[in-house]
């Protein structure tokens, strides 16, 4: 009996120790207590320094101080469609409504309610509210657009805001890290981060108009259509851009968004405060970038610069002695290479402002001093934009000439054309061969060729004359479109 009593207990031991196993092993059969449950690993893979802590701390600090800075702006505005459709027929018993309505942001840029802004999303405008980054609403009433900068401020009456530093985008670099803020897709405070990829971009073709200004800030920050005003902000938190487009073929963010610098932004939103309008200065000149091959016919030893192709009579630049075929090189000793970025520090510039242009004429440097005129005392130039446009070929049996190396023929012109081309001397181009010497330089048939190495040209014997003594250099042309514009064309002739 005794055994009998070890034996089970022993037994009850042995059930009890797998029973115990069970309970800890779980098999699925009895779940544990929520304090017994760890999930994932005990460390993280990598220990950040205290570098990386630092600069992930500046993203986030950055978009906690600056985001209530920037307001969501919501339009209705005049329907400006005509009610046909994208193939012109007019929609059957339908009429278009003659409002609608967007949205984008806004920046604040005072303390009692100014707020800056796209044109484009304010343009024809009825009814403006601005919401606030708490939820306030307020109607805004706008103060002045520039169409110009695509530029516009609204005000609304309030106080005690928080408005943005406003920091300085002549000091911007390529690789820089920037954080776009607005209210993309109608998602409001939304912060994106990227680097500036490019700077001075321009010949976008995104305001359309001859004097339009183009000079913007290329980052592949996510911008989507509602940023549209919002700020583009270093990781110090000062506004450098106003967020205004994108590179798309979807109508949404593929890559690339542009913002205006905020020193023209700045600029142009005094003078909007202040007066309504902009009160802007010109030199009054139409200009060209420098290519290599008219660089080199023109003595520089690489290509910068942009080169003047027409003074316009009046204003500024002929008061100041400047002249046709001069390089604009540095304008108040800021190096200059692309028309928009001249352009660009001209728009930040009001009426009356004085200039130094630095210039490079017939082979040394010269500089001038120029007094900005507003656009209204000019009698500006028609836009030098003809090279398409081509004139007939009524005397095609005249003393012509083909340059096979160059893939352009020409011929002389008689008294009456030139007198119908308003010119008193040139040759005619008649053809121009696809993907030529000629044709990359942007020469066109219907052109006249006045001047070659800055000599006037009579007839084709004279051009050949020259092409010939300049084998293997290049010949700085002078071509007119019949209609009064001109421009200069630096072209390489082959040995």
């Amino acid at each position: 009996m005794k055994r009998r009593n070890v034996a089970g207990a022993f037994a009850l031991i042995i059930l009890g120790v797998l029973f115990g196993a069970v309970l800890v092993s779980g098999f699925g059969w009895v779940r544990p207590s929520l304090a017994d449950i760890k999930l994932g690993a005990s460390q993280p893979p990598v220990t950040l320094n205290g570098n990386l802590n630092t600069f992930s701390q500046a993203f986030i600090e950055v978009a906690e101080k600056v985001t209530p800075s920037i307001v969501q702006i919501t339009v209705v505005a005049e329907n400006k469609n005509d009610g046909m459709d994208l193939f012109q027929f007019p929609f059957e018993g339908f009429e278009m409504p003659k409002e609608e309505q967007g949205s984008g942001s806004g920046i604040i840029i005072s303390a009692d309610g100014y707020i800056l802004t796209n044109n484009h999303v304010i343009k024809n405008a009825k009814k403006v509210e601005v919401t606030l980054h708490d939820k306030r609403k307020y109607d805004a009433k706008v103060i002045g657009t520039d169409p110009l900068t695509d530029l516009g401020v609204i005000k609304i009456n309030a106080d005690n805001l928080s408005p943005a530093f406003l920091g300085n985008s002549d000091g911007l670099k390529v690789g820089q890290w920037v954080m776009a803020i607005g209210n993309p897709l109608a998602l409001s405070s939304t912060v994106t981060a990227g680097i500036i990829s490019a700077l001075n971009r321009g010949q976008l073709r995104l305001i359309n108009d001859s004097y339009g200004v183009e000079n913007f800030i290329q980052t592949d920050a996510a911008i989507n259509p509602g940023n549209s005003g919002g700020a583009l902000v270093d990781l110090s938190g000062a506004v450098i851009g106003v967020n205004t487009a994108i590179a798309t073929r979807t109508g949404t963010y593929i890559g690339y968004g542009f913002a205006i610098p905020i020193n023209l932004a700045a600029s142009v939103a005094k003078d909007l405060i202040a007066n309504g309008k902009v009160s802007r200065g010109y030199i009054g000149v139409q200009i060209r970038e420098v290519d290599a091959a008219l660089a080199k016919s023109l003595g520089l030893g690489k290509p910068q610069g942009v080169i003047i192709e027409k003074v316009v009579e009046g204003g500024s630049a002929s008061a100041a002695d400047i002249k046709r075929g001069d390089v604009i090189l540095k304008i108040d000793g800021v190096e200059v290479n692309q028309p928009n970025e001249l352009q660009g520090y001209v728009a930040s510039k009001t009426a009356g402002t004085k200039v130094v242009l630095s210039l490079w004429r017939d082979g040394k440097m010269v500089d001038r001093d120029v007094t900005l005129k507003p656009r209204d005392d000019e009698k500006l130039a028609a836009n030098d934009d003809n090279a398409d446009d081509e004139k007939k070929d009524d005397n095609s049996n005249s003393n012509q000439m083909k340059f096979e190396s160059l893939g352009m023929t020409v011929r002389n012109l008689s008294g009456s054309e030139l007198e119908k081309f308003k010119v008193e001397n040139g040759i005619l181009i008649t053809e121009v061969k696809p993907y030529s010497n000629a044709y990359d330089q942007g020469l066109s048939r219907g052109w006249i060729i006045v001047k070659a190495d800055r000599n006037e040209v009579k007839n084709v014997a004279e051009l050949k004359s020259t092409f010939d003594s300049k084998k293997g250099k290049a010949v700085l042309l002078e071509v007119s479109d019949g209609q009064g514009n001109s421009r200069f064309v630096g072209i390489e002739i082959p040995m």
